[in-house]
């Protein structure tokens, strides 16, 4: 697609998804949407997709509401101008916008082992550019709040340049906009952290979108056995397509599922991942895996409030306990080569989305994940 040049150093008018208050459904409005400043890059947004993180600020359970603001954070689109500084990326460009960034510059860019960009990591409560602390979005000279530095539910919006990942034009964008948030959270948990080795056993609990792109990153790894963890048990035949080979719903047994895997593994799986936010779960993942080599992953947020606690001598016997961000992928770093992954047939996307709906039906997205119909319900922004 080909972007128009007359656009350049002018706003724009056009149309977004406006939640005006927590939990009401989003409006379809004009807004204006501001040049992009020093190291900011304005994007046509052609294809996004409502991830649970969207669903849960929109809800404004247990966090400082800020309204109103417009959504979105896991899109895909084209470069339509640039501002000052902006060297790497120009108009016409595929890119993924990302919730976290990478400014190429602070210690954690500069480390092979960190993705946690001093200056773009997530922040939640910030609804401004960090710039000049001002939005790009307007209705009648209203600011519009901005969510994750991304707010792909509008057909234009303003992000930092370094959360911008510029990828391969012949990836098919209604696929990869995934890759902005989910899928690369659970996918690089698994194969960039807790890296089972081929005929190993896996264990991911939670076998929602993120756990069960974890259970596709231990199916490509070439995992013997997959044993998904989860207290619904309709997601069961579901999670088949994604590797999955064997079930436990920790309601159907008197005592705590890790003495459960531990009986069927032989004394515990190699890796597990855990991706629920569940504090019992983060316990039954850690010790559930094997002494000796062992390795669990944390990829669920927990309550702010929440605490666990495990046995020192779960260590002690030389099992690992880790933590991870957005799969320990750099956004402009490393995006790049998990779309070619993709292109070279590498993993398989086309599972994860279950619905594909117009823009100006955006509010079903929302009404399928809270019945819990979708994975990734791909919403089309701009149809031209």
């Amino acid at each position: 697609m080909s972007i128009s040049t007359t656009t350049i150093g002018q706003v724009i008018s056009c149309k977004a998804a406006v939640a005006w208050e927590a939990g009401k459904p989003l409006v379809i409005e004009q807004v204006e949407v501001a040049t992009p400043q020093k190291h900011e890059v304005r994007l046509k947004i052609l294809f996004t997709s409502l991830c649970h993180t969207d669903l849960y600020f929109w809800e404004a359970k247990g966090q400082k509401p800020l309204f109103p603001r417009i959504f979105g954070h896991e899109g895909a689109g084209i470069v339509e101008s640039v501002g000052e500084g902006v060297t790497d990326l120009k108009p016409g460009d595929h890119v993924l916008p990302v919730f976290t960034g990478e400014c190429q510059e602070c210690r954690h860019c500069k480390s092979q082992e960190s993705n946690m960009c001093d200056l773009l990591r997530i922040n939640t409560d910030r609804g401004v550019m960090i710039n000049d602390g001002n939005s790009r979005f307007s209705i009648n000279g209203q600011p519009i709040h901005h969510f994750l530095g991304t707010s792909t539910f509008s057909e234009y919006t303003v992000v930092h340049q370094g959360c911008v990942a510029k990828i391969n034009p012949l990836a098919p964008l209604d696929k990869v906009c995934i890759l902005s948030c989910g899928f690369s959270t659970g996918f690089g948990a698994t194969v960039n952290v807790a890296k089972p080795e081929k005929g190993s056993t896996v264990a991911i609990f939670g076998l929602g979108a993120v756990g069960l792109a974890a259970a596709e990153g231990a199916r490509v790894s070439g995992a013997s056995r997959i044993i998904g963890v989860d207290i619904n048990s309709n997601r069961f035949e579901q999670a088949r397509k994604f590797g999955v080979t064997e079930f436990v719903n920790p309601k159907d047994y008197q005592k705590p599922v890790q003495e459960v895997i531990a009986e069927i593994t032989n004394g515990g799986v190699d890796r597990s991942v855990e991706c629920t936010g569940n504090t019992d779960a983060m316990i039954s993942a850690f010790e559930c895996v094997h002494d000796g080599w062992g390795v669990a992953v944390l990829v669920g947020v927990p309550h702010k409030d929440a605490v666990f606690k495990t046995h020192p001598a779960n260590f002690l016997s030389e099992r690992t306990l880790k933590g991870t961000f957005f799969g320990n992928y750099k956004p402009k770093s490393d995006l790049p080569s998990v779309v070619e992954q993709y292109l070279n047939n590498g993993m398989e996307l086309e599972k994860f989305i279950t619905h594909e709906i117009p823009f100006e039906e955006i509010n079903k997205a929302f009404e399928y994940m809270l019945k819990g119909e979708s994975l990734r319900c791909i919403i089309r922004v701009n149809n031209e």
